[in-house]
């Protein structure tokens, strides 16, 4: 098993995340969504790696097989962890590709690094630029949603996070796109992570802003959304990244959900793949 030591520290020790790193070519950084792991890009790993990329997929701190620190999972903590494995690895034109709460890692890492080991940028079902309501983001969510999910969490964990797995691949409506032998091993996936990590983040993606943060984007950036994506609704999300980023290349899923790299796995990485080649 491979790790990398990053610059934080808990208790003197420093943080330890886990990674894969197949293949040869330009480098491409897959950022899961929560409250999942690295596994959830088993569909894609495969075909960038052979598309003739090199392929590093790797565990947010508290999730997966890596460190599980009690605190800092705010997203300077968490594109710190980014900025670590890319100068670790010794990485350039590198294309970060973040799933969800990973699209807050890679505009935060933009806002806060530069590009300038950048090559390209993608957000997936991303929660940029804020999903919070404020008097400036009127068409946000509230926060009573964000604290239903902490309060279920502290309830039943293991149940909250089926719920919101069939959520996240509208379970009910997408028919034969997904098993629910898939839907059980994702919600394994998302059991193992730290509770306390599952609780700090929904702070972290629910409240963040992260719209100065895009417009610090200077490369060419991918930006896919389902239209049918219960949990980062589009018009929250995807669309107005879009029209923030400069240089945004902009996809919509038709009656994808939030999950659409399992349930429309095959439009989601041509996709993909044909922003890595371009």
């Amino acid at each position: 098993m491979s790790y990398i030591e990053t610059s934080s520290k808990e208790k003197g020790k420093n943080i330890n995340l886990f990674y894969e790193d197949y293949g040869e070519g330009k480098p491409v950084i897959l950022i899961h969504g929560w409250p999942l792991s690295h596994r959830m890009w088993e569909y894609q790993v495969n075909e960038i790696v052979e598309a003739g990329f090199r392929c590093i997929a790797y565990d947010r701190r508290g999730f997966g097989d890596s460190d599980k620190p009690w605190t800092n999972y705010d997203y300077d903590s968490l594109a710190q962890d980014l900025n670590d494995i890319i100068t670790n690895l010794g990485l350039s034109e590198v294309t970060i590709v973040g799933f969800s709460m990973g699209g807050g890692e890679v505009a935060r890492y933009i806002g806060k690094y530069g590009t300038a080991n950048l090559s390209k940028a993608a957000l997936i079902s991303a929660v940029p630029p804020l999903m919070l309501k404020t008097d400036d983001n009127p068409e946000g969510l509230e926060q009573e949603v964000f604290d239903g999910f902490k309060k279920e969490i502290r309830k039943d964990r293991p149940a909250f996070l089926q719920g919101f797995g069939k959520q996240f691949v509208n379970f009910e409506k997408v028919g034969d796109r997904i098993s629910q032998e898939m839907a059980d091993y994702y919600w394994s996936i998302a059991c193992k992570a730290s509770p306390n990590a599952t609780l700090e983040c929904i702070d972290s993606f629910g409240q963040t802003d992260f719209r100065e943060d895009l417009k610090k984007f200077d490369i060419p950036t991918l930006v896919v959304h389902g239209d049918a994506d219960q949990i980062v609704p589009i018009e929250i999300s995807g669309k107005k990244s879009a029209d923030i980023i400069a240089n945004s290349d902009y996809h919509v899923i038709e009656e994808a959900p939030h999950g659409l790299i399992l349930t429309h796995t095959a439009e989601f990485n041509k996709i993909l793949l044909d922003f890595l080649k371009s």
